[in-house]
């Protein structure tokens, strides 16, 4: 128990108990299932694609601009949240609490400019029940969303944390874990903006 939190100072803050290292190494565990989960969503997407019954069509309703915003504020994101991490290596909480505040309302953007699309295909006709199609797609795109929303929430508490109990290895091993379910998420919406937007703008 006691080798569990012995401090090793050679490592980064995060690293530096053998349970944060075995936290951090469950997480990298739990993000493989994430893959698989959005592996599975994409492939039911494709698999689907085309099939919009009578519905509208994606290159009716895709529109580069506003999935340009979408993205361009989402990857911003992510380079403020390394930001962030950047700033707890080097010790300094005020910096890491601001990007992560950063990143948190970059976050909040994101789901309003997608919320605003959402309703914008269903006011055109295109909703979960229209079609195989657009039923994949919403399943697609909001479990993505759900989860941003998620990371919103997490990243809100683990500033309250810092916020009351200071950088120490336990609040660095928190935030490093957001910062990696963040970037991944990042990864999953490149996916979906060259998979789903880009492709089905040219169907």
């Amino acid at each position: 128990m006691g080798h569990a939190h012995s401090v090793n100072p050679n490592k980064p803050l995060e690293y530096q108990t053998e349970k944060n290292q075995m936290n951090i190494l469950g997480f990298w565990i739990f993000l493989g299932a994430e893959i698989a989960l959005f592996g599975t969503l994409f492939v039911a997407y494709f698999v689907l694609t085309g099939r919009i019954a009578d519905g509208p069509g994606p290159k009716e309703l895709f529109a580069i601009k506003d999935v340009l915003i979408e993205t361009f504020i989402l990857l911003t994101s992510s380079f403020t949240c390394g930001l962030a991490i950047h700033e707890m290596r080097r010790g300094n909480k005020k910096g890491l609490m601001t990007w992560l505040l950063f990143t948190l309302m970059l976050g909040l953007g994101f789901l309003y400019f997608e919320v605003m699309e959402f309703i914008h295909y269903v006011h055109e006709g295109a909703s979960i029940q229209t079609s195989a199609y657009w039923s994949s797609f919403f399943t697609l795109l909001g479990t993505h969303g759900a989860h941003v929303a998620l990371g919103v929430g997490w990243m809100t508490f683990i500033l309250i944390q810092l916020a009351r109990r200071g950088l120490n290895a336990t609040t660095a091993r928190k935030a490093f874990i957001i910062s990696l379910y963040w970037h991944f998420l990042d990864v999953v919406w490149i996916f979906i903006f060259t998979g789903v937007y880009l492709t089905g703008m040219v169907m």
